[in-house]
């Protein structure tokens, strides 16, 4: 690390209080922003790990609105889920703070202000996009479209989580209202806006000096300030009736953007856990500030909130961005709404005591530079195979040994070999490559390192076999097994930062104090005539298939729900009563009906529409047999032009309704006075 620093500040993505986490969002930023900070308090560093919810924006009245509920009861409810399960898990925050506190309005407020009396803000009239049927402004959750880069009919307002692209609502191609269906219009309004396109001379000089930041962030913010006309002005207020008002006269009914308002989060919880010296962190050079985040907040974090501290001029700017990619699940993008994910407090329910074979898992696929996939076989294969079969094997076999030969106390060694003096080089750089991996943030590198420790003494152990040598050369063995328990002792430390709960279980077994990183490079840190623990030293028990195949299974019914489910589409834009009039829609019942030939969906259906007899080709196959159908009454568009499928003339359509399967059912009139040819108004 940067020697430069006297502390530093860790910040974790703040989480959005209207779900709870999933394993794609450990991966992301909060296991290795862990990792990272467990490594620094352990070496002696001061360290302060902040975190909280992110209540605010329009996400949380939309998950009101889905649950029936109000939004102080959804962001309630996920705080507690989100806050349980982070401790649960081991994620070690100095503060999990929430953004709908006091001291967090009264932070984000003044930050406001604070800009605002320095003219940073420019203030806008713009076409911003109105639901006239529920009769409200909507932000950029509430507008959903055809996103124009990638084509994702389903992009949100603000940004397309298919291609990860960051949009403004009028982007969208064909937008459309989520409170109505409704296509929304555009009417005048005021807001506050941070004019980026002014600060992208400093922005871009601050990005200049951490070209050394990893490719992936470097590269995206470069590409915002290079591609088409570089930043623009940003409006940092919303219409909304949820969030932190708007503290300047004359923005009644608005609120703070919430990418304005969250970052400031990192502010306000630093300032709750140190109300007497949060400054020490956030204003003094001599401090670092490390964002931990996914690669869809790089922009909010590397641009818009490094220039919202520009501007207000007293605080420290982030001194590195180590975002990651998106962990995909089974060869699928996890997906909240599909509830194609692995939720952690369902996790921590179905697999207690094994927090740290998900930690070791997620840390050894880290998407650090690319997606990467989680698997439940890969997990259950991470556990077998490596920390059972490797370090668990290890461990267990040094304290069986040490019990069984020496009642517990440990050996003095008598005389090296080259062997072991090797072994003892090897043990005591480990520590050396773990930290220089975690120091530039190549976490599955420093994982692995942390294995090769085990391996090297699972390797010693089956070279130098004292359940045999002891029957020809106790004092050989004496000395084997006291290397081997400086191993283990070595393991306890600097496993810490990744499977923390394995750690404290070894120190435990060891009967030693849970020591620091710096003790790492010794290999005498435990003495000989040391008493460890008892002779239960096991640390990972086997994952049967039966456990997998459940999770699968959970999987499997998620994946039919995916394939089968069809959310039904918004209401259409309203139409004219003179529109619907043109259109003639009749009952009419089917006289005979046939499958298509060489088609697998459509039937050829004879109608008696009570003016005539006419032929209508209908997809319907799939759903029906001809013979099943004959004599059905059906409402059916007589006036629709006719046109030919498969060859035959098609002369109007019948109306079907779909339902949440996708299969078509018939939309059937059952009063038997409904005659053939009535006209349906």
């Amino acid at each position: 690390m940067n020697s430069k620093f006297k502390r530093t500040l860790v910040t974790a993505a703040l989480p959005y209080a209207n779900g709870p986490v999933h394993i794609g969002h450990l991966a992301g930023c909060y296991l290795p922003a862990d990792i990272y900070t467990r490594y620094l308090r352990s070496s002696g560093r001061d360290v302060k790990f902040i975190c909280g919810s992110d209540e605010h924006g329009s996400g949380i009245t939309i998950k009101a609105k889905e649950e029936g509920i109000t939004p102080q009861q959804v962001i309630d409810k996920y705080h507690s889920i989100m806050n349980d399960a982070f401790r649960d898990f081991g994620i070690s925050f100095d503060i999990y703070s929430r953004t709908s506190k006091k001291i967090h309005h009264e932070t984000a407020s003044e930050f406001f202000k604070t800009l605002y009396k320095k003219g940073s803000f420019t203030e806008q009239v713009t076409e911003q996009y109105y639901d006239e049927t529920a009769k409200q402004f909507l932000a950029d959750r509430y507008i959903v479209g055809t996103c124009p880069k990638c084509a994702n009919p389903n992009a949100y307002g603000d940004q397309c989580e298919k291609c990860g692209t960051s949009l403004n609502a009028t982007d969208l191609i064909e937008p459309r209202s989520t409170l109505s269906g409704s296509k929304p219009v555009l009417k005048s309004t005021k807001n506050w806006f941070l004019p980026l396109d002014k600060f992208q001379p400093k922005i871009k000089a601050y990005l200049e000096k951490h070209s050394d930041w990893k490719p992936t962030v470097y590269g995206q913010c470069k590409s915002w300030l290079e591609s088409g006309d570089g930043l623009q002005p940003r409006a940092m207020t919303r219409d909304l009736d949820w969030g932190i008002p708007v503290p300047v006269e004359g923005a009644d009914g608005k609120v703070l953007y919430v990418w304005f308002d969250a970052p400031i989060g990192y502010i306000s919880a630093t300032k709750e856990l140190l109300p007497d010296t949060w400054k020490d962190y956030w204003q003094n050079e001599e401090s670092r500030l490390i964002h931990f985040i996914g690669k869809d907040n790089i922009v909010f974090h590397c641009i818009i909130f490094p220039s919202m501290l520009m501007e207000h001029g007293e605080f420290v700017l982030p001194d590195n961005v180590p975002a990651n990619e998106f962990l995909n699940l089974e060869g699928n993008k996890i997906s909240t709404s599909k509830k194609w994910a692995v939720w952690l407090h369902e996790y921590l329910q179905d697999f207690k005591d094994k927090q740290d074979v998900l930690r070791y898992t997620l840390c050894a696929n880290a998407p650090e530079s690319k997606d990467n996939d989680f698997t439940w076989k890969d997990f259950q294969t991470k556990n077998n195979s490596e920390l059972a079969d490797i370090l668990g094997n290890f461990v267990n076999r040094v304290i069986v040994l040490t019990n069984k030969n020496y009642n517990g106390i440990v050996p003095e060694a008598k005389e090296y070999t080259k062997t072991d003096l090797l072994v003892l080089d090897e043990v005591a750089k480990a520590p050396e490559k773990i930290a220089e991996a975690l120091e530039k943030f190549r976490f599955r590198e420093a994982l692995a390192e942390m294995m090769n420790l085990a391996r090297i003494g699972n390797k010693y152990l089956a070279e130098q076999e004292p359940w045999k040598l002891i029957k020809t050369d106790e004092n050989r063995v004496r000395t084997i097994m006291n290397i081997s328990l400086q191993i283990a002792a070595n393991l306890a430390i600097v496993c810490e930062p990744f499977i923390p709960f394995t750690s404290k279980k070894l120190f435990e077994l060891l009967n030693l104090s849970p020591l620091k990183w710096s003790s790492s490079r010794n290999t005498n840190n435990i003495a000989s005539g040391h008493k460890i623990g008892a002779d239960n030293a096991i640390l990972f028990s086997k994952i049967e298939d039966a456990e997998i195949a459940l999770q699968l299974e959970k999987l499997d019914k998620s994946r039919a729900s995916i394939s089968t489910a069809k959310q039904n589409p918004p209401i259409k834009a309203e139409t004219t009563f003179d529109d619907f009039n043109t259109m003639d829609i009749r009952v009419a019942t089917i006289t005979a009906a046939e499958v298509v030939p060489k088609t697998d969906k459509l039937l050829k259906l004879t109608l008696d529409t009570g003016l005539d007899v006419r032929t209508v080709v209908s997809g319907i196959a799939v759903y029906y047999k001809p013979e099943n159908i004959i004599g059905q009454k059906v409402i059916m568009l007589a006036n629709l032009a006719p046109r030919k499928i498969k060859g035959i003339e098609s002369q109007g359509m019948i109306l079907m309704a779909e339902n949440s399967k996708g299969e078509l059912c018939f939309v059937s009139p059952t009063n038997k006075e409904s005659e053939n040819g009535s006209i349906v108004k």
